[in-house]
């Protein structure tokens, strides 16, 4: 496989023609390149440069590579964005980007995807106190990242507008002699990239380029590097595109991560002020006494170890970890409660904000978790089950996708599914995997896999099952997939290749699930796939590996030639077709159903 070349772009400014002409021939001479990201400012600074911008968004000039950018503000920018947004293909949950024309992405807001086997985080806009639509960043969009800094793996390209806060601290380079620190950077960006500690952060805004010698992470093997980059066609002749070929770094290993050059100096960002709201932004529910019923987890009345920050948000490192280099200098709230919720699985953003927006998507649990007699237990269960979208009792559970209810466990079809007969197979009670619940619970299960399995073989096909056990998880599903039979020798082989592709080996596990069970980990995550013929191949997770969690999903779609339909978010369909087909499932498996 050819390694990965990205190329990296300053604020553009609306000179599209000079940039892609340089892209171009950049491209013809050393590439080919995958994608070209661009930070700070990308439209025109005026109305001038509104035309030769409009003549790539019509079609009449032509984009040579995938572009993604972050600087959403400038002339012509609320129009353009504002049309973007009424693309129906924009609909949905889309943190790799919403399309603005062809080759020409817009990553809005803030988030982290994939890009090539690449971890790649962004913060769009700017910190202002405007709070327009367009050019700025909310404080969301900053807990959203502090959010996604816990997932596993490491990120490998953090893309920001504006630069950080105290990046030149402690470099030995005299190119930034006349450079205000205050210029175009941000504390925010500086609390954001020590707690994400990304391998590469870029960064546009200031007019100048730099290229910082890497620096030390604290609590990580890997070293930083900043690249500053000057605008499109600056006067000063300055650098304002660089290419990197950087290895995805899920595929490396620790002494790879880990390797260190000669230059690496400590993090600059030990004594940087910390950022506070900008003056005028708007207040959410519950930044006051009046509303604080808003606050599910009003963080304001709880118990507090360190951190001096008069608002009611939480800091994202002392809830994670239990503690925060800080100290009491951090604005943000250091809460012990909340910490001790976290650790047993509840969302940070619902312990922050009182509310998640992920949805289905989010494999934390979104209710306080009690402790105690077996009374406190089952009113945690209750309140949780009101919460999760997985549970009977729940207001959320989408019932018209229900095929079968037994006594412990229920089948549904899933939501944007890879087939039309791709099932859900969920344990009754709220409980995060189907491994540790008791042997009566197993012996139904049992009977599910069998019925599946022979309403399947029926015809034609083979029923692959598969399960992503996340440690803080919420509620679980075992996941059922046909698959011909004429591909079932198939599976093995390419869950195996899938796995050494991303770095790691698929364990077999020929004694079956009652073998799985016995080894279980609850403390840890897990991934297992049962191939036909009954063996599972496993893998365990470690705490900082990078593991995808649509893994089992995304081997399937490949296998069966449906690549396109390895995002269940681009195989959703209305509620009435969802309805339609849960009808023609159910009457195809009722004669093989346990629970008739």
């Amino acid at each position: 496989m050819a390694p990965l070349k990205i190329l990296l772009c300053g604020d553009v400014l609306g000179r599209l023609n000079q940039l892609f002409k340089r892209v171009s021939s950049v491209n013809k001479a050393a590439g080919p390149f995958d994608a070209l990201l661009c930070v700070g400012q990308f439209f025109p600074d005026s109305v001038e440069g509104i035309e030769e911008f409009n003549g790539y968004i019509e079609g009449r000039s032509k984009i040579p590579i995938p572009t993604y950018f972050i600087g959403d503000y400038g002339a012509g920018s609320p129009k353009i964005l504002s049309e973007a947004l009424k693309d129906p293909s924009n609909k949905g949950f889309k943190m790799e980007g919403l399309r603005v024309c062809d080759n020409l992405y817009w990553l809005k807001g803030s988030g982290k995807f994939s890009l090539h086997g690449l971890s790649v985080a962004y913060l769009s806009g700017r910190r202002t106190p405007s709070g327009t639509q367009f050019g700025t960043y909310s404080q969301d969009d900053v807990d959203a990242l502090r959010a996604l800094a816990e997932d596993p793996g490491t990120v490998d390209i953090f893309l920001t507008n504006e630069w950080p806060s105290g990046v030149t601290n402690g470099t030995t380079s005299k190119a930034l002699v006349e450079i205000s620190d205050s210029s175009g950077s941000d504390p925010t960006v500086s609390e954001l990239v020590t707690e994400i500690k990304p391998r590469y952060h870029v960064a546009g805004t200031v007019g100048v380029y730099f290229d910082r010698e890497p620096y030390a992470n604290i609590d990580a093997l890997h070293a930083t590097r900043f690249l500053g980059l000057a605008p499109v066609g600056n006067k000063d002749k300055q650098k304002f595109i660089h290419a990197i070929s950087p290895t995805p770094a899920s595929t490396m290993s620790k002494t790879e991560l880990s390797a260190k050059p000669p230059n690496t100096t400590l993090c600059p960002y030990t004594n940087v002020d910390k950022a506070s709201p900008p003056d005028g932004a708007t207040k959410r529910p519950g930044d006051s006494t009046s509303e604080s019923q808003y606050w599910r987890y009003d963080v304001s009345k709880k118990k507090q170890k360190h951190g001096d920050g008069g608002g009611d948000r939480l800091c994202f490192k002392f809830v994670s970890s239990g503690s925060c280099p800080r100290g009491n200098q951090c604005q943000f709230r250091h809460d012990e409660e909340a910490s001790e919720q976290y650790s047993r699985g509840v969302c940070f953003d619902f312990l922050n904000k009182g509310k998640c927006e992920k949805g289905p998507d989010c494999n934390f649990k979104h209710s306080l978790q009690e402790e105690g007699d077996r009374s406190a237990s089952r009113a945690a269960s209750s309140n949780r089950s009101k919460e999760c979208w997985f549970c009977l009792s729940s207001p959320n559970v989408e019932s018209h996708l229900i095929t079968s209810v037994g006594e412990y466990y229920y089948c549904a079809l899933a939501k944007g599914p890879l087939t039309p007969d791709h099932v859900l197979i969920m344990p009754i009670e709220h409980t995060p995997n189907t491994l540790s619940l008791p042997l009566e619970c197993e012996k139904e299960l049992e009977r599910l896999q069998s019925s599946f399995k022979a309403y399947f073989k029926k015809q034609g096909k083979e029923a692959v099952f598969f399960e992503w056990v996340f440690k803080r998880g919420s509620h679980a599903n075992l996941q059922v997939v046909p698959i011909p039979s004429s591909r079932a020798s198939a599976v093995r082989d390419i869950f195996n290749l899938a796995a050494d592709k991303l770095g790691f080996k698929l364990t077999m596990v020929k004694e079956g699930r009652q073998a799985l069970r016995t080894q279980f980990d609850r403390s840890c995550s897990l991934f297992y796939v049962e191939v036909p013929g009954g063996d599972i191949l496993s893998h365990v997770i470690e705490e900082n590996e990078k593991f995808p969690a649509q893994f089992g999903r995304e081997v399937l779609a490949g296998l069966l030639n449906i690549a396109d339909r390895a995002d269940w978010r681009n195989c959703k369909v209305g509620k009435e077709e969802e309805t339609k087909m849960v009808e023609r499932f159910k009457n195809g498996f009722q004669e093989y159903d346990p629970n008739q």
